[in-house]
């Protein structure tokens, strides 16, 4: 892999210094109980990076394309849209790949378990963002836990590691998410494989608290998100 491109910068949105400095291609799982900061967390992420002229592909496996384009420039207002990129897995649309107004790129899969199509609609995202000539691109994907409630952890785990080949490749950022609260520990144990690193969440005492572990050879200490 070419050292061309800098690396990818979160301290932005999480004040740990082991992920201010992550290597391009890097693959990471945001692991924690339902409702505590997950999406946020990670559509933050991708807003910060397309703020800096990084592009941005949103995958929801439950909500819609056209809120994730969305989300993202609320909270990225100045980004260009051409740049953005989202696909969502509803069937209830009959533009199921189409250029917005703005520019942004919109797709869409069958079901959550239609794992080959996410990929071929990932692959689309990437060609035209290196079309555009951007170098630099973070992938959020949420959730995990919909693909194994619609499949099993041995497929999922298999996807992500094709996908995790593919960002590698790109030298772009991957972000997903996972409700371990859904999970087994041998579930997540068998997911956590696929991915360079990991971010955990928890809430304790009413307050969530987020590290890094994978990324550097410790685990980083607990920080207030």
């Amino acid at each position: 892999m070419s050292t061309d491109n800098s690396m990818y910068d979160l301290s932005g949105v999480l004040d740990v210094d082991a992920v201010s400095s992550i290597r391009p291609g890097s693959s990471l799982l945001i692991s924690g109980p339902a409702m505590t900061g997950k999406e946020n967390l990670l559509f933050e992420s991708l807003a910060v990076g397309a703020s800096n002229g990084e592009g941005a592909v949103g995958v929801t496996t439950g909500g819609r394309a056209e809120d994730v384009i969305e989300d993202i420039q609320s909270r990225a207002p100045a980004l260009d849209s051409y740049r953005l990129c989202a696909i969502d897995c509803r069937t209830d649309s009959d533009r199921q790949e189409y250029e917005r107004d703005d520019g942004a790129y919109i797709n869409r899969v069958a079901a959550p378990a239609d794992m080959t199509g996410i990929g071929i609609g990932i692959t689309k995202c990437f060609d035209r963002l290196h079309d555009a000539g951007v170098d630099e691109a973070r992938l959020g994907l949420t959730n995990l836990s919909t693909m194994i409630t619609y499949t099993d952890k041995q497929t999922v785990f298999k996807f992500c590691h094709v996908l995790s080949s593919r960002l590698d490749s790109a030298e772009f950022l991957g972000l997903f998410t996972i409700d371990s609260s859904a999970h087994d520990d041998q579930t997540l144990q068998v997911i956590k494989q696929a991915f360079d690193g990991l971010i955990e969440i928890r809430e304790r005492d009413g307050t969530r608290e987020a590290r890094a572990m994978g990324i550097q050879p410790e685990p980083s200490d607990w920080v207030e998100l």
